[in-house]
């Protein structure tokens, strides 16, 4: 029920840009911007490359554009393409949000943060010059939201996936199809 949810800002349930470790000069994989699908859960491919600097994540966590217009054209991703334990990058132009354990449902939060209460408020917190703003990481941090309990986050991230997986078993079909 809807009054068991309890407001709360954002930071109390999501990680963000959680401290990951990869080398400089190791050979990881990278999600370019480029790669994101807007309003697409699954990341389509990646590149390794020369670790050199960049945002980095783990499986799980939920990549979100941060510069115009990447955001406002909707480029948000779940990662899932890495190993077990593995740590993969990307564009520093990415917000990390991670799941906290025992609190956050991972599926919930992907689509909590894909949700307009989430982008829209990002949106408008964006400032710099024309063609380059970004958003204000902070303001998304302080967000304050409706969350209900872990029971319900995983009810309803396990609801929504199941459409995502539909896409792209579909997309597999496809392509296999076509090729």
């Amino acid at each position: 029920m809807k009054s068991e949810w309890i407001k709360k800002k954002l930071s109390d349930i999501a990680d963000f840009n959680p401290r990951e470790t990869i080398k400089k000069g190791a050979i990881a994989k990278k999600i370019p911007m480029d790669v994101l699908r807007p309003f697409y859960r699954d990341i389509p491919y990646y590149v390794e490359e020369c670790f050199s600097g960049g945002t980095k994540f783990r499986n799980g966590d939920t990549i979100m554009a941060r510069i115009t217009p990447c955001l406002e054209n909707g480029k948000t991703a779940q990662v899932s393409i890495l190993n077990d334990g593995e740590v993969g990058f990307g564009s520093t132009e990415y917000i990390v949000f991670r799941a906290k354990e025992g609190i956050t449902d991972k599926d919930y939060l992907y689509y909590l943060v894909c949700s307009p209460e989430i982008r829209e408020p990002s949106i408008k917190s964006m400032v710099g010059s024309s063609g380059r703003q970004r958003v204000q990481t902070d303001v998304v941090r302080n967000l304050e939201i409706d969350v209900p309990p872990l029971v319900d986050q995983e009810k309803i991230g396990s609801f929504l996936k199941s459409f995502d997986d539909k896409i792209a078993l579909n997309d597999k079909i496809n392509k296999n199809l076509t090729v």
